[in-house]
């Protein structure tokens, strides 16, 4: 129930922080600045947060390359989702996030060559139909550009994933997520200057909310996995999209479209397919034999928060 709980926070911590990347973008932030930001104050709340608990010394590495290269590919991640929750409702920036399970698996079977059995071709088939049913081809509802960038971030959260997988192999958890916020405010500082511009005090609190909220959910995300397992927090994840649908009526006046209601419980469904059959194959094969949803899931909020999820 602990970890239930803290999942459940979580989401509504990642669902708070991109309908506030929706709202600084009305403010006139642009999405460089946004990037830079996001990333640049989660540094020291991490720093702090190890100092107070002596825990300083997990940041220590020797694969400093490996976390640029997780973080040049996370960045993107990031660069897409906030694209897509400034271009697109949130409940279908919501609802393209949870597609990133099904990237998943065409990595696994297309690129990595692994094993992928009928369950999870599937799922991958049940998935991208609901993702056609969302998009409602021949409608205006959806802008072609915000489509792209949900579904790029899949794609790139995905991938990121695999190189989760690998520094997890030496790194601590929170060393990831330090280092990815360094090397990702350092890649933004570069177009910086290109765009910024003076912004509002209400503009700036919104950021400072959009650094807080994020961490905070990544320090939920992390913790919600010490206390339960994968199989069984992951479900909770889905909870985001009430909140995006909630805070699109309140803010927006914006409630889903009938193609959400139809489309949303496909992409549901493939995801928790996927995450039953990847739990089962762990469990009868071998832990290393199945993909590792636990290391994607801790490290999703790169691209989207859902379900895997990197995020």
């Amino acid at each position: 129930m602990l970890a239930i709980g803290l999942r459940a926070l979580a989401m509504v911590m990642l669902s708070t922080m991109f309908m506030l990347v929706k709202l600084v973008g009305d403010h006139g932030v642009s999405i460089a600045e946004l990037l830079f930001w996001r990333q640049a104050m989660s540094v020291p709340m991490i720093f702090g947060w190890l100092l107070a608990t002596g825990n300083l010394g997990v940041l220590a590495t020797r694969r400093m390359a490996s976390h640029a290269g997780r973080a040049a590919t996370g960045t993107l991640g990031l660069l897409c989702n906030v694209s897509a929750a400034m271009l697109l409702p949130l409940p279908i920036q919501t609802t393209l996030s949870f597609t990133t399970p099904l990237f998943a698996v065409l990595i696994t079977a297309l690129i990595l060559r692994g094993p992928v059995g009928i369950w999870r071709w599937t799922a991958v088939i049940l998935g991208f139909a609901g993702v056609l049913v969302v998009a409602n081809p021949g409608s205006n509802h959806i802008p072609p550009l915000g489509l792209l960038v949900g579904l790029g971030a899949g794609g790139v959260v995905a991938t990121v994933s695999f190189q989760i997988r690998d520094l997890a192999r030496t790194e601590a958890p929170i060393a990831c997520v330090f280092w990815f916020a360094v090397y990702g405010s350092l890649f933004a500082t570069v177009l910086l200057p290109f765009y910024a511009q003076p912004h509002s005090l209400e503009a700036w609190l919104i950021l400072v909310a959009i650094g807080f909220t994020g961490t905070f959910a990544q320090f939920l995300i992390t913790a919600s996995l010490r206390h339960g397992q994968v199989a069984t927090v992951v479900i909770i994840d889905y909870t985001a999209l009430v909140w995006a649908t909630l805070y699109g009526w309140l803010i927006w006046d914006e409630l889903p479209l009938h193609s959400i209601w139809l489309g949303a419980p496909l992409i549901i469904a493939a995801g928790l397919i996927i995450t039953w059959r990847e739990h089962y194959l762990s469990r009868h094969i071998s832990p290393t034999s199945a993909f590792d949803s636990g290391v994607m899931e801790e490290f999703a909020e790169d691209g989207a928060s859902q379900p895997a999820k990197g995020t």
